[in-house]
């Protein structure tokens, strides 16, 4: 299954590799939540690229959700990933991890603990 190619990113023209390994090995685009459309234009971005274009993406459907909106959000159905991604669900301030809004969202609920960025 080995489909590694290297491509040249749309955006700031540097190389990178893109591809599955195999069945288990998949390309690194499948640890960010599945938030494109192939039709949404260009070709493959290279990782720093497209994490900038996700959380761009994010942060703009984040400040649309209200509290009402927060519990049928399109972040819960999303296919849930396991791989946290600094920057897209969380950062880290004074060696704390905080959980951003996308985080709580793709939960589907509050947990009652007060977070900083919690949308319910």
């Amino acid at each position: 299954m080995n489909s590694i190619k290297t491509k040249v990113c749309s955006s700031c023209e540097s190389s990178f590799t893109c591809g599955d390994i195999s069945a288990e090995s998949k390309c690194w685009c499948n640890d960010f939540p599945p938030i494109f459309n192939l039709s949404d234009g260009g070709d493959c971005l290279c990782p720093v690229c497209f994490k900038e274009a996700c959380e761009d993406k994010i942060d703009a459907y984040v400040e649309t959700i209200t509290p009402q909106k927060a519990l049928k959000n399109k972040a819960i159905t999303l296919p849930k990933q396991e791989k946290l991604i600094e920057g897209i669900d969380y950062y880290i301030e004074n060696g704390n991890y905080v959980f951003k809004t996308w985080f709580h969202l793709k939960r589907g609920s509050c947990c009652g603990n007060d977070c900083r960025h919690c949308p319910y």
